[in-house]
């Protein structure tokens, strides 16, 4: 016969039990949260222009960068590396594994390669792009009321009939890393839109 309060052969009062998964709860918790605290303040460090600019090889690219209505518009909106080189954030594994990717691909490059071949660079880089990229941020691409050319333009694009498919940046080419003298500020001059136009040997000039 059993004493009242006392508990089978082989299983731990539900007491001790408890307090068991309270302390590795415990310490999940003070391992995790500081792992991912320090990935999180790396990833965020190292996404930054000035963290790209500190390698002489994109120097170039960052200073273009700046100098293009990307930094300098009259809507006061920044886009910077990341938005446009990288999958949008929301998209977890993609950023995290595109990010790892073309850190250590540029870090290999800048210890390993002996001069940097800063056109073959932007023409990978180039190729490597989709239109998903740019429409991240440019959505509303058909309501141009003013502009019927470039709405049409852009239908074409985003409505490409089978074997018509096209890029932005086939229209848009060096729009942003273009090496320019002076900064030219929109806000301050009206002109009418100028895209830069297809690449010429794409027309066969």
């Amino acid at each position: 016969m059993k004493k009242s309060g006392s508990t089978p052969e082989g299983k731990k009062p539900a007491l001790g039990r408890g307090i068991k998964s309270i302390i590795l709860i415990v310490i999940g918790i003070l391992i995790a949260f500081p792992l991912f605290s320090m990935s999180y303040y790396t990833m965020v460090r190292t996404s930054t222009p000035e963290f790209c600019a500190s390698c002489h090889e994109i120097k170039p690219a960052v200073r273009a960068w700046r100098e293009s209505t990307h930094v300098n518009n009259a809507v006061g909106v920044m886009v910077d590396c990341m938005d446009c080189h990288l999958p949008a954030p929301q998209d977890t594994f993609d950023f995290f594994f595109a990010k790892s990717y073309h850190g250590l691909k540029d870090v290999a490059v800048h210890f390993f390669v002996k001069e940097y071949d800063r056109e073959k660079a932007r023409q990978n880089a180039y190729a490597a792009f989709n239109n998903d990229q740019c429409q991240k941020c440019h959505r509303n691409l058909l309501n141009m009321p003013h502009s019927r050319g470039a709405m049409l333009a852009h239908r074409s694009v985003i409505y490409a009939r089978a074997g018509y498919e096209k890029k932005c940046i086939d229209c848009h080419y060096d729009l942003v890393h273009n090496d320019k003298i002076a900064v030219m500020y929109r806000q301050y001059r009206r002109l009418p839109y100028q895209a830069k136009g297809l690449r010429v040997e794409k027309l066969g000039i």
